[in-house]
């Protein structure tokens, strides 16, 4: 059974993503994993400080599994406290895994891809499967939920489709197809047959889905602008976005595309980061020796997370 992977920060716990880890894990049937990783402190006179941040990790890591107890009392859960760089503890127990869900400290890019314990965007970028970054919440309160994927007819976004077609049918959400054409730099026509093209791209990017969950309402638009800006517009009443990774060296040297970049800077929702069919391989081994421990139990009854009823406009 695939686990869902929530790396829990003991400097600065998001509540927000062990919420949504622990709820889509009763969704899946999956068992929670909850992870906290202590990096190594400098040499000097912080050494003998070790005890103290591993200490409060362990009270972060126990208080964690008893709220995720609160929630859902039958979840089947397992807690690791493992020293070393989050991001690379994390990635290294992605192989596997469902889903690997973080949260976000809202910092700039520059600053969330070199300070240290950074873990979002590196995570993303290596991990071998979908990462989930909760930038913001949900919007529940929208009626019928949506989830948006973003589409560019590339092999990625195919794989980000299938993915996004699965959580709309496990959350019972419509699914928005969201093909974004630049704007060229000089009218040409009226792009009626540049429009078209993308059309049966788009049509082709997301054939099967109807296929594989007649359950899930599938919607498909192309709109012109900038993808950044438009998934972010489509985020603002969206259950979550879906990406493909994209990448081929994004601004931090890493296999993100500039369209991941920018709406885990932007987004109003949830982002989810799906990572080519065949991921290369991790480098590395696993880092550290841990502390581990399992809580053995029935898997919860699948539920939806928190739905509050709201009608939802027009698809774009």
């Amino acid at each position: 059974m695939s686990d869902i992977l929530v790396g829990v920060d003991p400097r600065d716990v998001s509540v927000r993503a062990l919420v949504w880890a622990a709820d889509e894990a009763v969704r899946r049937g999956a068992r929670l994993r909850l992870v906290v990783a202590v990096p190594p402190l400098d040499d000097g006179p912080a050494r003998t400080r070790r005890g103290s941040p591993r200490a409060r990790a362990e009270s972060v890591l126990t208080n964690a599994e008893d709220l995720v107890r609160e929630l859902h009392g039958g979840l089947w859960t397992a807690t690791e406290l493992v020293d070393g760089p989050p991001a690379t503890v994390l990635r290294d127990r992605t192989a596997g895994a469902a889903l690997a869900v973080v949260g976000s400290r809202h910092l700039a890019r520059a600053t969330e891809v070199l300070a240290e314990g950074s873990v979002a965007v590196p995570l993303a970028a290596g991990a071998d499967c979908p990462v989930v970054v909760i930038r913001e919440p949900e919007h529940t309160a929208v009626h019928p939920p949506l989830i948006v994927v973003g589409v560019d007819g590339s092999e990625d976004c195919r794989t980000a489709v299938a993915f996004a077609a699965t959580e709309a049918s496990l959350r019972e959400a419509r699914l928005l197809a969201v093909w974004v054409r630049p704007r060229p730099p000089l009218p040409r026509g009226d792009g009626t047959e540049d429009l078209g093209g993308s059309h049966r791209l788009l049509a082709e990017s997301v054939v099967g889905c109807a296929e594989r969950h007649p359950d899930v309402r599938l919607d498909q638009v192309v709109l012109r602008g900038r993808p950044v800006e438009e998934l972010t517009r489509a985020s603002r009443e969206a259950l979550a976005v879906v990406v493909g990774r994209e990448g081929r060296g994004g601004y931090s040297g890493t296999r993100l595309g500039s369209t991941v970049h920018g709406l885990l800077d932007h987004a109003a929702c949830p982002v989810i980061i799906v990572p080519p069919s065949e991921p290369a391989a991790t480098e590395g081994a696993p880092s550290g020796a841990g502390r581990s421990r399992s809580r053995d139990g029935p898997v919860g009854r699948p539920a939806r997370s928190h739905p509050i009823g709201s009608e939802l406009g027009g698809a774009a």
